[in-house]
């Protein structure tokens, strides 16, 4: 009985570390290398600082549209070759559909988020959805803001994490839950991508049980009172859900042992961080959220922020975690849920 007893330990440990194993294979396709490539090309003077709206912008949706498709990673239902198309009245912040425009007063701009999924294969209709906004400032007096921390940084992460997961589909490991990755646009107006999002979901909001959001998460913070640069602030882990806190706390210890810096998390922040990225769209729905963010810094939106600031060796650590994280999420046998009031 003793020896039965060991080979059933033995066999349960094997499985548990094979499952780990699998993870860390994957998180190990995504580079520094790739994401500086991604990220030099995706913040070059060619896009123009990516302006909602604005031909930069334009090339830059293109841009992620085709390396999903050159990757194979279908686009999300309900798109338009990969794109969420509609429109925005900077002024009013309102946002709207583009076959229903009533009021002929308003200088409505057309924009589109890109969306793509990695289908689930045993709770598909149970989605986790990453997103991170693609646009940025623009041309001012001249200058590009080339954006590349804010949020280039997120957005190539999501492309990183994204063919990570493809390449676990084609070995056979498509995750259990499906991973709808979502780029946004005019986050810099005031959050419309997200708000347009939630307001027209591609798939339904009270099937999707988590968003990690991801924006600037390739410096560091001058103001922060360490000596380690290798930490990642995380905000609203525990706002909804005990639960997405203790997995994301969980992974974070098990994979890449970044610091978890809660310092922006608390209710009373002067910042505000919470209710300032894409995110916050979904926490309004009651979807638990977190926001991954390494901080401001003196570059911020300055046409200073540039690709050769980026900490590539940093970047590359906290997408690994973010995508570790989606991992789990996507694949434990319960789904993250709200707390109970």
């Amino acid at each position: 009985m003793k020896k039965f007893n060991t080979l059933l330990l033995i066999l349960a440990l094997s499985v548990g570390c094979s499952q780990e194993n699998a993870s860390d294979k994957y998180a190990e396709t995504i580079t520094s290398e790739e994401l500086s490539d991604l990220i030099y090309e995706f913040s070059s003077d060619k896009f123009e600082g990516r302006n909602t709206g604005e031909p930069g912008q334009k090339l830059a949706v293109e841009f992620i549209r085709d390396f999903y498709k050159s990757n194979n990673i279908i686009k999300a239902e309900n798109t338009e070759d990969y794109f969420q198309k509609f429109l925005v009245d900077f002024q009013s912040r309102q946002v709207t559909r583009p076959d229903n425009i009533n009021e002929d007063n308003i200088d409505w701009v057309k924009t589109e988020n890109v969306a793509a999924i990695i289908e689930g294969d045993t709770y598909p209709n149970e989605y986790i959805v990453l997103t991170a906004h693609l646009d940025h400032v623009g041309i001012e007096n001249g200058e590009i803001f080339n954006g590349a921390d804010d949020d280039g940084s997120g957005s190539m992460a999501l492309l990183e994490i994204a063919e990570a997961f493809k390449l676990a589909e084609l070995d056979g490991k498509r995750p259990k839950r499906s991973i709808v990755i979502l780029h946004v646009s005019a986050e810099e107006k005031g959050l419309l991508g997200s708000k347009y999002y939630t307001d027209n979901p591609l798939y339904p909001l009270d099937e999707t049980i988590t968003n990690l959001n991801v924006d600037m998460i390739g410096r560091t913070d001058p103001t922060r009172n360490s000596n380690n640069d290798e930490y990642i602030y995380l905000i609203g882990t525990d706002r909804l859900s005990t639960m997405l806190h203790e997995t994301s706390e969980k992974v974070n210890y098990k994979t890449v042992n970044l610091e978890l810096d809660y310092r922006f998390n608390a209710w009373d922040d002067p910042n505000r961080f919470y209710e300032r990225s894409d995110h916050w769209h979904f926490a309004k729905n009651n979807i638990p959220v977190i926001f991954y963010f390494s901080g401001t810094h003196e570059d911020y939106h300055q046409p200073t922020d540039t690709a050769e600031k980026i900490r590539y060796d940093l970047l590359t650590k906290r997408t690994r975690l973010i995508f570790h994280t989606a991992w789990e999420i996507a694949n434990m046998d319960e789904r993250i849920e709200v707390d109970q009031n």
